[in-house]
């Protein structure tokens, strides 16, 4: 009798399996790219999550794991400070340069 624990492991290997050969196409740079993309806040979704600590944390970090996969520690270093200090409170995003401007 199979216990939950291996019924688990055995469909998450069927799974993943076919996922792993497609992910061996790409470099790891282009994963990480890849990633980055997907969770860099866009444009249209700017104004809801510009004070999204958590989505800001993710898009700076994820940018970092960009700039250490290219050799470019000093980059990473700034955008997980950055990335920590949304975590920790210490910055907050500035209000948006057109709301609140009275037009003359």
């Amino acid at each position: 009798m199979l216990n939950s624990n291996s019924a688990s492991a055995t469909t998450t290997n069927k799974i993943s399996t076919p996922n792993e050969r497609d992910l061996q196409e790409y470099s790891t740079l282009e994963l990480a790219q890849a990633l980055a993309q997907r969770l860099a806040i866009s444009e249209r979704d700017w104004h809801r999550l510009k004070s999204n600590r958590q989505a800001r944390a993710l898009e700076l970090t994820v940018a970092a794991l960009v700039f250490l996969i290219k050799a470019q520690p000093t980059e990473a270093i700034e955008r997980l400070k950055q990335a920590i200090s949304w975590l920790d409170r210490s910055i907050s995003a500035p209000p948006c340069p057109t709301h609140g401007v009275k037009k003359d």
